[in-house]
């Protein structure tokens, strides 16, 4: 019989890793600006629409179980980000270390959504596990895009 419940902190955990790679491009977006990197902008602002978008689409799901989404990030991505201004500020303070941390960002996030879809699949609907794999196909791009940026800024 299929499972029509959802586990609704497993999907407020994806949630927060979302909310995260919101945060961490919101900083991206500030360490760009400061460094001039402006034409980093748009890939970073597409990034950032394209998790907020994913959260509107877990949304519902938490809803359905009576219980609220979180707003909250994770402690390790809130060490991330600090970890990322210092990185760039510091050792780097380019655009090709501001995109390896953009990476770093990325794969946490992969790995996140991974992690779920390989343990947590009894506890999700197939519904929500489809919406993980589109959702997770859709971030794919956009990491490859930043791994494309990050080789080219050696260049």
């Amino acid at each position: 019989m299929e499972n029509n419940l959802n586990n609704p902190e497993i999907i407020n955990d994806l949630i927060k890793i979302n909310n995260d790679r919101v945060a961490g491009y919101k900083t991206a977006l500030d360490l760009a600006h400061g460094l001039g990197l402006d034409t980093l902008r748009h890939r970073f602002a597409n990034n950032i629409l394209q998790s907020e978008r994913f959260i509107d689409e877990l949304t519902p799901y938490v809803l359905r179980e009576g219980e609220q989404a979180t707003d909250e990030t994770m402690l390790s991505g809130k060490l991330f980000r600090m970890w990322m201004s210092i990185k760039v500020n510091i050792a780097g303070n380019d655009r090709k270390s501001l995109l390896e941390s953009c990476e770093k960002g990325e794969d946490a996030f992969k790995e996140t959504y991974k992690k779920t879809l390989e343990e947590d699949v009894n506890h999700l609907s197939t519904d929500v596990c489809n919406k993980l794999l589109d959702q997770l196909s859709q971030q794919a791009e956009a990491h490859n895009e930043i791994k494309i940026l990050r080789d080219n800024a050696s260049l």
